[in-house]
């Protein structure tokens, strides 16, 4: 029996039948912005060095890293890793470890001694970094990158700021530290410590700075008035920890209450019970939800048998004796006393009820803000006077090593443009990678790798870190668990699919392409990528 219409298409190949003709929406490749380096205070395009680690190109990945953060096994153990909060994995069963892949890799590069080279042409310019702490290191770190001349001033003997001198050893180990601040003075950084800076105009004035970028770190102490007797021991937070990290720890007794709420409240209650501590209580005027501490530090201070008093605040010590009030919290959120009093056993109140900055090096700049104890600056990081720039705990920011870290690149890149004439313009944002985007039934179930801790009960006896490492097989699985939301990884779902053989291979790393003559839009590229990496649009007419 004869057909009553021809086949137009040969059996085995669509190639003979140009369907582009049909087509009313196309497919497009996109790049949309994970959430992990959206939500990353120090900028890192985490998707992209975790391309590589699960490759098992570790320098590779290292390298990337190191593109935005100069102290990856710094930060893989004291960020508090909002990019895990926002994975998209999340979502899918737990967060990827992200932070733990960056400790990897940090450690693996202090390992194999992997150094930064500075291939930019010097510049003549010279900056003066004003604190030795993260956000003025990384600040260092990226202007010699670009080839200028920088010197690192800092009143401390060693540097590190708060990495060294407020964060504790069973934290961050004191040799990673070393190992990562050595690596910025290999690339030519000049250190002067134990020099602090007086008057930042005068400096830049008098020995001839192109630029200045104040870095200086919240180290001061607030204080509150608190009744208290002659034989009342008070400390603060700061001073203890300070004094921990010099080698001279102060003498604290059997019973200490810490009064505060912070990460620096828990991190002192911590220490107090490795100083000897039977007794470690912290005393915080809200609730547990509105504490804010990190929820992970909390859980750690409790595992080591630190005591919470919530809704509770103090109102005097005298003798051995802290009188506590308890207190309510109103409708507005804000604790109110109840009049309600208890009596708590402490041999010392230590204070860590928030900290200031020493603004005294801006004192004798006219033109600089000072507004609710920060410097203010532009969107260029300059304060107004000119050449002179801020960054870190001194301008309105979270008051952590990470955002400190990402202020010192930003700042970098701000200060190369000024000193070139050449303001630096950011890059134009991508849109934010959805979850509702993936095609999760291409990803299987792997449930997040747990880092290995320290039993709780050899905790109070040693500075040792609490938190380990992964081993490479570890880092390598937790690497492959991204699901590299919103950007192409070449996984070829598009190019098998493609019902048109329209989706053509450029190479590794060079994606793919549509040839048009032959894809009549049909979507199921855009339905069946895992990423969420094609975009279907109208057709141009």
């Amino acid at each position: 029996m004869r057909l009553p219409f021809a086949i137009t298409l040969q059996a085995g190949s669509s190639l003979a039948n140009k369907t582009g003709a049909w087509r009313t929406e196309r497919p497009v490749y996109v790049d949309r912005l994970p959430p992990c380096n959206d939500a990353c205070p120090a900028g890192e395009n985490v998707q992209g060095w975790l391309y590589h680690a699960e490759s098992g190109d570790y320098e590779t990945a290292w390298r990337k890293l190191m593109a935005d953060n100069p102290f990856p096994a710094v930060m893989g153990r004291v960020c508090y890793h909002p990019c895990q909060t926002a994975c998209n994995r999340g979502q899918l069963d737990e967060a990827v470890g992200i932070n733990a892949v960056e400790r990897f890799l940090g450690d693996e590069a202090i390992r194999r001694g992997w150094s930064v080279p500075v291939t930019a042409a010097p510049s003549g310019r010279r900056v003066l970094v004003v604190g030795a702490g993260p956000s003025g290191l990384a600040a260092a770190y990226h202007l010699r990158l670009a080839g200028h001349e920088v010197t690192v001033r800092d009143g401390a003997a060693r540097a590190g700021g708060m990495m060294r001198y407020g964060i504790p050893a069973y934290r961050l180990a004191r040799d990673v530290l070393d190992a990562e601040v050595a690596r910025i003075a290999a690339m030519g950084v000049t250190f002067e410590l134990s020099r602090p800076v007086v008057d930042a105009g005068a400096a830049m004035r008098s020995e001839g700075f192109d630029a200045v970028f104040l870095a200086v770190g919240a180290q001061l102490s607030r204080r509150t008035d608190i009744p208290a007797g002659d034989s009342a021991r008070i400390l603060d937070a700061l001073h203890v920890l300070r004094d921990v990290a010099t080698g001279e720890p102060p003498q604290l007794g059997r019973r200490v209450v810490v009064y505060g709420g912070g990460n620096t409240a828990m991190d002192v209650a911590r220490t107090a019970r490795r100083l000897g501590a039977t007794e470690a209580v912290v005393v915080y005027r809200r609730t547990r939800e509105r504490m804010p501490a990190q929820p992970f530090e909390v859980a750690e201070a409790e595992q080591e048998g630190v005591r919470m008093r919530w809704l509770s605040t103090i109102a005097a010590a005298d003798g051995g004796r802290v009188t506590v009030e308890k207190m309510r919290l109103d409708e507005t959120g804000f604790p109110r006393p109840t009049g309600e009093y208890e009596e708590l056993a402490a041999d010392a109140v230590v204070l860590a009820i928030g900290q200031d900055v020493d603004r005294s090096v801006v004192a004798g700049l006219p033109e600089v803000s000072v507004e609710d104890g920060v410097v203010q600056v532009g969107s260029d990081m300059m304060t107004g006077e000119p050449g002179i720039f801020a960054g870190g705990d001194m301008v309105p920011s979270p008051r952590t090593v990470t955002a400190a870290v990402g202020h010192g690149k930003q700042a970098a890149r701000h200060i190369d443009g000024w000193l070139r004439g050449q303001p630096y313009v950011p890059p134009p944002r991508h849109p934010l990678a959805s979850f509702d985007r993936l095609n999760t039934w291409y990803y299987s179930d792997a449930p997040a790798t747990v880092r290995p801790t320290l039993d709780a009960v050899r905790r109070v006896d040693t500075f040792d870190e609490v938190v380990g490492g992964l081993d490479e097989g570890s880092a390598l699985f937790e690497a492959r668990r991204c699901l590299s939301c919103g950007n192409c990884f070449e996984c070829d779902n598009c190019f098998g699919v493609c019902p048109d053989n329209a989706v053509r291979k450029l190479g590794p790393g060079e994606r793919y392409a549509i040839d048009l003559d032959f894809c009549k839009g049909c979507g199921i590229c855009v339905t069946e990528c895992p990423c969420g990496a094609i975009d279907l649009v109208p057709e141009e007419t």
